[in-house]
């Protein structure tokens, strides 16, 4: 793990965050000697390879769900 001095840190800190993004190796930074932050990579995403099935583990469906609507609730409509 890289050790900097907080004053090179904020004199060269677009540089940092490439590298640590393209190296994915951690940067202690300090200052006087004693570490206040690191700055690391980021992790993978969250998100899943694709949109089917995102919600599969927050909803469950109850009944059938070919039947047509109308089968299942009576209308206003229809009772006139």
């Amino acid at each position: 793990m890289e050790t900097m001095a907080i004053s090179k840190f904020k004199a060269t800190c677009l540089a940092v965050l490439q590298r640590v993004r393209d190296t994915g190796e951690t940067v202690r930074i300090t200052r006087r000697g004693e570490p206040i932050a690191d700055v690391v990579p980021p992790g993978p995403p969250e998100r899943p390879d694709g949109w089917l099935g995102v919600m599969s583990d927050r909803m469950r469906i109850r009944g059938d769900i070919t039947v047509p609507s109308s089968e299942l609730l009576p209308w206003d409509a229809e009772e006139s």
